[in-house]
C-alpha cells in the first residue's frame, strides 16, 4: 500500500473504555492481615450485585452503598473486599433478593452512568463475585473450596490446593483498509441492524496477534495485516479481559461470514459511521453501532474521528 493509502492507519482509542476506568487501591497486602480486613471493615462499605449482576444505582448516578456493619460485626464470609479509597474499605457481596428494580442495572446498562471510582468498584465486584459463584468445588479433587485472602482466592478443603479469579483473555479488531472503509460484522442474537468490529477468544499457546490473525480469518475469510495494539478494557461476562487491536485488509478481498456465527459481514464507509455516532443509537444506512460502555464503541469512534 502507498503512504496515501495508509493515512489514517495511526489512529488511537477516542478516550479510556468506560470499564477501564478505575481509582481504587486494591491494596494486596491487606488480603492477608491478621485480622481478616475486621478494621477495614468496622468503617467499610458494601456494594451489593445481585445473581444478574446488576446493582443500585442512585439518582445521583452513583453506587448505592451499604455500611458494612449493617450486615455483621465483621466480615461476612462471603464477602471481598474491593479495595480501599480515602481509606474506606470496600467490599462485594452478593444480594440475596433480585434487584428487578428500576434503579438496579447491570454494567451494560449503567457502567456508563458511573465516576470513575464507581465504574472500578462495579466491575471488580461483578468479576470476582461471579468467579466466586463457579469455584466452588475443586477441579482437581473435587472437594468443597472455601474463600481466604478477603475473596481473592478460594483454598481446597481437601488437598489443599489454593485457586486464584480467572480471566480469559480475548481479543477484539478494528479491521480497515488504510483509508476510509472499515470492516464491521454482525452476530445473527443482536439486534436488529447492530453491527461490530470482530472478536474471538485466545486460545492455548497462542500470541494476541496470532489470535487477531486467525480470528478475522475464522470469521470474515480476510487476511489482515499490520496488526497493533490500542487498549483494553475488562469484560466481566462471566470474565473476559477484552485486548483492542487494529489491522489493515484488502477491501476487494471476498468476505466470507462464518456460517452459524457471522450474519453478515461489510464494509463502511467513514461517514456512514461518522452519521451512525451522531444518530444517538439510530440506525443509519442499515447501521446501529454497539453501545458506548464497550470498548467496540470506543475503538469504532476513534477510528471515524481521527485527525492525522
Amino acid at each position: 500500500m502507498t503512504t496515501e493509502v495508509l493515512a489514517g492507519a495511526g489512529f488511537q482509542l477516542d478516550s479510556a473504555p468506560l470499564l477501564s476506568r478505575s481509582t481504587v487501591d486494591r491494596r494486596e497486602t491487606l488480603r492477608d492481615a491478621p485480622d481478616g480486613g475486621a478494621q477495614l471493615w468496622a468503617t467499610g462499605r458494601v456494594v451489593l450485585v445481585d445473581a444478574k449482576g446488576r446493582t443500585q444505582i442512585g439518582q445521583d448516578s452513583r453506587l448505592v452503598v451499604h455500611p458494612a456493619t449493617d450486615f455483621g460485626e465483621g466480615p461476612v464470609p462471603n464477602a471481598v473486599l474491593l479495595g480501599v479509597e480515602d481509606e474506606i474499605g470496600y467490599w462485594g457481596l452478593r444480594s440475596e433478593r433480585d434487584g428487578a428494580q428500576d434503579d438496579w442495572r447491570d454494567l451494560r446498562t449503567g457502567g456508563c452512568l458511573l465516576n470513575d471510582t464507581d465504574a472500578g468498584l462495579f466491575t471488580t465486584a461483578v468479576g470476582l463475585l461471579s468467579w466466586h459463584d463457579n469455584a466452588r468445588y475443586c477441579a482437581v479433587c473435587g472437594a468443597a473450596t472455601k474463600r481466604v485472602r478477603a475473596g481473592w482466592a478460594r483454598r481446597c478443603t481437601g488437598c489443599d490446593r489454593e485457586e486464584y479469579p480467572r480471566t480469559d483473555p480475548a481479543v477484539i479488531c478494528l479491521v480497515h483498509d488504510g483509508a476510509d472503509r472499515v470492516l464491521l460484522a454482525r452476530q445473527p442474537i443482536w439486534p436488529p441492524e447492530r453491527y461490530s468490529v470482530l472478536a474471538g477468544f485466545v486460545e492455548s499457546g497462542e500470541s494476541l496477534e496470532a489470535c487477531v490473525s486467525r480470528e478475522i480469518a475464522e470469521e470474515v475469510g480476510v487476511a489482515v495485516s499490520d496488526v497493533r495494539y490500542l487498549g483494553s478494557q475488562p469484560w466481566p461476562f462471566p470474565r473476559s479481559l477484552m485486548l483492542g487491536f487494529a489491522a489493515i485488509a484488502d477491501p476487494s478481498a471476498p468476505l466470507i461470514p462464518a456460517d452459524g456465527e457471522i450474519e453478515d459481514a461489510r464494509w463502511v464507509h467513514r461517514d456512514t459511521v461518522r452519521a451512525a455516532l451522531e444518530s444517538e443509537g439510530e440506525a443509519v444506512d442499515g447501521l446501529r453501532l454497539p453501545p458506548g460502555v464497550s470498548i467496540a464503541y470506543r475503538m469504532i469512534k476513534g477510528w471515524a474521528t481521527w485527525q492525522d
